[in-house]
C-alpha cells in the first residue's frame, strides 16, 4: 500500500474511532441510574401478578406503546418513561417485579397502582405495594447491588449518589383514603390540615430512609389537581371541579415544598431535592389546552359513564380515535402526549412554578 493510501486509510480509521467514541458518549445517559417510587401514574407492571383491581395489563391500555400491554395505566409512555428518555436512557426503567442481576445497576421502578404514603391507602382496590414496601424493596436492591461493587459500600454509595430518584406519592392518600368515607375513617379522624401533617410526617421518614440508603439527587412531585380529573367531574355535574379535594391537596403540597427546602438547607447533608409542582402543571394543561393541541379536557379517552370517568377502561374497549386531542386517557390518568409535555417541562423548565429550585436537567449535572 502506498504512503498516500496508508495516510488516507489511517485517517479513515482515526475518523471512524472518533465517530464511534462520540457516538458511545452520546449514548451514555446523563446519570448512571434512575430509581422510581410512586403509584399508578408511573407503575409499569408491578401490579400485574397480584390480586388487585388496580391493574392495567389488558387492552386498550398500551395501545400506542411499542411493547404493547405492559401494565402501564395509559395508552403509551408514562411520565417517567418520557423522563428516562430525556435523561438519555436507551431503555425504559424496568419494574421491580422482574428485575434482577446487573440490570439493577441502571435503575428500577418500584411504583405500584393504588399505593400511597399510608399503608392502608388503596386497600379498597386490593393488594399493592405502599411507599413503606417500596422503600423496603429498594433496600433489598441495595443489598443485591453490593456484590457488583465487591462489597465496597463506599463505592456503591458513590455510585448511587450520582443517580436520580423520583418519588410521586400522595394522590391515593386522598382519592383512595381521605375522601372515601365509606371505606376509611381518616376523613372524620383528621381535619385536612392534620391529615396533611400526618402524611408529611410519614413521607419525611420514608424519604429520609431513601437518603440513608444512598439517595442524594431526589425528585418529589406534588399531588396534581385531582379534584378536576374525569372521575371527580363525573361525581358532580360533569363540568365542576371538586374544590374541597383541591383545597385539601394544596395544604399537603405547600407542606411538601417546605419539606424540600428543609432537606436542601442541611437537614439531609449532601442531598439535593427538586420539587415538581404537578398541581400547577396539570392546571396549566387544562387552561392552555388549545396551545398544546388538546381539544378534550374533561373526559377520558376511554372509560364508562359520565365524562368516561365513572369506570376505567374496560378490557378490549375501543378508545377514542385521536388520543393526541385528549389530556386524560381514562378516569384518572393522563394520555401519553400529556405525560410527554409534563416530563419535558419537569426536565428543562426555567420556571420555578413547575420545577423548584432547579429543573431535572440541572439536577443531573450536579
Amino acid at each position: 500500500m502506498g504512503k498516500f493510501s496508508e495516510f488516507i486509510f489511517s485517517g479513515f480509521l482515526g475518523l471512524f474511532w472518533l465517530s464511534a467514541r462520540a457516538f458511545s458518549q452520546i449514548q451514555e445517559p446523563q446519570v448512571p441510574c434512575f430509581f422510581i417510587f410512586g403509584d399508578s401514574l408511573v407503575d409499569n407492571g408491578n401490579n400485574n401478578g397480584i390480586l388487585t383491581l388496580a391493574r392495567a395489563n389488558y387492552r386498550p391500555y398500551g395501545i400506542d406503546f411499542q411493547q404493547g400491554v405492559t401494565g402501564r395505566f395509559t395508552n403509551g409512555r408514562t411520565f417517567v418513561d418520557a423522563l428516562a428518555q430525556l435523561l438519555g436512557f436507551q431503555n425504559y426503567i424496568p419494574p421491580y417485579a422482574r428485575t434482577r442481576g446487573p440490570a439493577l445497576l441502571r435503575g428500577v421502578n418500584y411504583a405500584s397502582g393504588a399505593a400511597g404514603i399510608r399503608d392502608e391507602t388503596g386497600n379498597n382496590l386490593g393488594d399493592h405495594m405502599p411507599m413503606n414496601q417500596q422503600v423496603s424493596n429498594f433496600a433489598n436492591t441495595v443489598m443485591q447491588m453490593r456484590r457488583f461493587f465487591r462489597g465496597d459500600i463506599n463505592a456503591l454509595n458513590s455510585y448511587l449518589s450520582k443517580c436520580i430518584f423520583y418519588s410521586g406519592m400522595g394522590s391515593n392518600d386522598y382519592l383512595n383514603n381521605y375522601f372515601m368515607p365509606n371505606f376509611y375513617s381518616t376523613g372524620s379522624d383528621f381535619t385536612p390540615k392534620a391529615y396533611a401533617a400526618a402524611l408529611l410526617q410519614d413521607y419525611t421518614r420514608q424519604l429520609t430512609e431513601l437518603y440513608e440508603l444512598g439517595a442524594r439527587k431526589v425528585v418529589v412531585t406534588s399531588v396534581g389537581q385531582i379534584g378536576c380529573i374525569p372521575y371527580e367531574l363525573a361525581r358532580l355535574n360533569g363540568s365542576q371541579c371538586n374544590e374541597k379535594i383541591n383545597q385539601a391537596i394544596v395544604i399537603f403540597n405547600t407542606g411538601l415544598r417546605k419539606l424540600v427546602d428543609s432537606f436542601n438547607k442541611g437537614q439531609l447533608p449532601g442531598a439535593k431535592f427538586v420539587y415538581l409542582d404537578s398541581f400547577t402543571s396539570s392546571k396549566d394543561l387544562v387552561r392552555n389546552a388549545a396551545a398544546y393541541g388538546f381539544e378534550v379536557v374533561d373526559k377520558g379517552c376511554c372509560g364508562v359513564g359520565k365524562n368516561n370517568g365513572q369506570i376505567t377502561c374496560l378490557p378490549l374497549q375501543l378508545p377514542c380515535d385521536d388520543r393526541r386531542k385528549y389530556i386524560f386517557w381514562d378516569a384518572f390518568h393522563p394520555t401519553e402526549v400529556a405525560n410527554i409535555i409534563l416530563a419535558k417541562r419537569a426536565y428543562s423548565s426555567k420556571s420555578q412554578s413547575f420545577a423548584y429550585p432547579i429543573n431535572i436537567q440541572q439536577l443531573a449535572t450536579l
